[in-house]
């Protein structure tokens, strides 16, 4: 079966850390370039970071410059998302998305940043 899983999420307080990853089963995640998004409540969704097939390029949207990193590991077929000095704005549903010819999508991880 082709799918994504995300993996990682859950309850932090704010300053603290949580890295994501999201695993690929049924197809080779190198061939794929990979985003991670995210869903708050009564917000659109948000395109937070993505990577490229190779590793080598990597964006950030300005909410989440300089405290998130993105990074691929082709022998774990695995996109990983470290989230460091997390705020409560940063709680939301995160879920990634594997594109090339085909498009995937995971079912996503909860964040919640609250004290």
């Amino acid at each position: 079966q082709l799918q994504l899983v995300e993996s990682g999420g859950g309850l932090v307080q704010p300053g603290g850390s949580l890295r994501l990853s999201c695993a690929a089963s049924g197809f080779t995640l190198d061939a794929y370039a990979v985003g991670w998004f995210r869903l708050a409540p009564g917000k659109e969704r948000e395109g937070i970071s993505c990577i490229n097939r190779s590793g080598v390029s990597t964006n950030y949207a300005v909410s989440v410059k300089d405290r998130f990193a993105i990074s691929r590991d082709g022998a774990k077929n695995t996109v990983y998302l470290q989230m460091n000095n997390l705020k409560p704005e940063d709680t939301a549903l995160y879920y990634c998305n594997a594109r090339s010819t085909e498009n995937y999508w995971g079912q996503g991880t909860q964040v919640t940043v609250a004290s």
